[in-house]
């Protein structure tokens, strides 16, 4: 298994980092982390697309999922079929999240290997980027920036409650909560670990942004908030 990851994921990673950062970059580390995020996010732009797009729905759909649930309680057959065809209606997949993680992960482990072993094997001549920051060394400005990025995305994808909407909903704090363990794992794990690694979170989260507001855009289409 972990030779097929190597051959597969770890050593084409390598290998186009190497080539951007030979021709496309200058020679300067950082630009070619920031290129090769761009490559891997649109290469799996359609499955990145198709999650937060399901994910933003969902949300806007709470109201109607927390009905169906209301109303047919005790009768979980039928609210399960309810709700199937809730997201047959708007055409959702809620375990495309899932999908996301598992093919985000092994990608994420490759980088990690290539940042913290790969810059200081000798496949780069320099680790800075522009020439003032050391991406082997730590970096908490990248870092923050990196966490606020997501927070603002998630922040996005959320429903605005209804201006009538009364009393405490569970699910409403559970995903408010959500909404900054996000940006503080990111502090806590990211700021232990080498400055390119936070560069790629920071594009990767900017990317994410981006997608979001055209994506809302589309949503409210059909599902205003």
């Amino acid at each position: 298994m972990s030779e097929l990851f190597h051959v597969y994921i770890y050593g084409p990673i390598l290998s186009v980092l190497v080539f951007l950062y030979q021709y496309l970059s200058f020679h300067d580390l950082g630009i070619s982390i920031i290129e090769l995020t761009v490559l891997i996010r649109l290469v799996l732009l359609p499955v990145f697309y198709k999650s937060t797009k399901d994910q933003t729905i969902l949300q806007r759909l709470q109201p109607h999922i927390k009905k169906i649930q209301t109303d047919h309680k005790e009768d979980k057959e039928r609210q399960a079929k309810e709700l199937m065809a809730l997201y047959r209606e708007h055409r959702v997949n809620p375990f495309t999240g899932f999908l996301l993680l598992l093919i985000q992960l092994p990608v994420f482990i490759a980088l990690f290997q290539i940042f913290t072993t790969g810059i200081s094997s000798g496949a780069f001549q320099s680790g800075w980027f522009l020439g003032v920051l050391d991406l082997s060394g730590k970096s908490w400005a990248l870092v923050i920036v990196a966490a606020a990025l997501q927070f603002l995305q998630s922040k996005m994808m959320l429903a605005k409650k209804a201006p009538d909407a009364k009393g405490s909903d569970p699910a409403a704090s559970v995903q408010k909560t959500m909404l900054f363990v996000g940006p503080l794992l990111t502090v806590i794990i990211l700021g232990n670990l080498p400055a390119a690694i936070g560069l790629y979170w920071l594009v990767s989260n900017a990317f994410s942004l981006v997608q979001q507001v055209y994506i809302n855009k589309k949503v409210e289409e059909n599902i205003p908030r």
